[in-house]
């Protein structure tokens, strides 16, 4: 490594989330790290700067306006579904639109946003492996995630506009580990519901992994969307079966109904607008970022949830 990627100055914004900080972690050592997040960043390294701000918030400019930036990393996503589509909105889609607004103002030559292969949707007829430059479809069948999927276009926008600025996409698929998402609240369910006759494909991914990928495209140089994917994709019966949870099998009818009630009762945590995920596949291809950059995961399904396991 050279002495040039040593001193390089990554603002990470979200930082004081679970990927923000194993990112956080990864790259203290190695180049200054200065963080926002709204929420305080316990334990977090002497040499990591944590400026507590919401990301909405104009004074977040100062953060890039004071000392060269030479990379961010946007992880200040909000993907809660109890909260309000207008707050999803400011957050993800105007919140992005400002750092993006930041780095041309400020000439930082790298940026890198954090997506998801979700925004592509599961669909009856869609192809067995989705490539990058895949029609995102989700928000037809979900509109909560209408946000994401214009988060993403906004920055795959934002990438030919400004040739000047190294963007990435990075869209990974299920994320588990110690994270809190919709993936892991289904995976935790003390009984676990999956919809009679169906067995889509699934494919989940370490979170460690995806620090993994975010280092990569982090490198001088790259630019463009890169799907990433973790060990092989495999039925979701096998997933379950290797939880080593009870699995309920509810008929179709009843399956969508009972989820919604069980969620408005708060008396399970995983969000309705999911279910397309457990109807139907959505495979990403990460061939792409396997060939140019010479990733390749390092955790196998069986570490992934054994690793879930531990994790309460």
């Amino acid at each position: 490594m050279t002495a040039e990627q040593h001193t390089r100055r990554v603002v990470i914004t979200g930082i004081s989330g679970r990927l923000g900080r194993l990112l956080a972690l990864d790259l203290h050592r190695e180049h200054a790290v200065v963080g926002i997040d709204r929420r305080p960043f316990e334990g977090a390294p002497s040499d990591v700067t944590l400026h507590q701000l919401d990301i909405r918030s104009r004074r977040c400019e100062d953060v890039f306006r004071h000392g060269k930036v030479d990379a961010v990393v946007h992880l200040n996503i909000m993907h809660d579904p109890r909260r309000s589509a207008e707050e999803h909105h400011t957050f993800n889609v105007i919140g992005t639109q400002q750092v993006m607004e930041y780095c041309v103002r400020h000439k930082i030559p790298k940026l890198v946003v954090l997506s998801t292969a979700n925004v592509y949707g599961p669909h009856p007829r869609s192809q067995m492996y989705l490539t990058e430059d895949a029609p995102l479809m989700a928000s037809e069948t979900d509109p909560q995630v209408r946000d994401l999927v214009t988060t993403d276009m906004l920055t795959c926008g934002f990438f030919w506009r400004h040739p000047e600025i190294e963007t990435v996409v990075l869209r990974p698929v299920h994320i588990l580990g110690t994270v809190r998402n919709a993936p892991s609240n289904y995976l935790r369910l003390p009984r676990i519901p999956k919809l009679l006759g169906f067995d889509p494909m699934i494919q989940v991914m370490h979170e460690h992994d995806v620090v993994r990928a975010l280092r990569l495209v982090l490198a001088p140089g790259v630019r463009g969307v890169f799907n990433v994917a973790g060990p092989p994709a495999v039925p979701l019966s096998v997933l379950l079966a290797e939880t080593g949870r009870p699995v309920l099998e509810i008929p179709h009818p009843i399956f969508e109904s009972l989820m919604r009630s069980l969620y408005a009762l708060r008396v399970w945590s995983f969000p309705p607008p999911e279910i397309g995920f457990l109807k139907y596949a959505c495979l990403a291809d990460d061939s792409r970022i396997r060939f140019e950059l010479d990733y390749e995961p390092r955790v196998d399904l069986r570490a992934i949830l054994q690793d879930f396991r531990t994790t309460r």
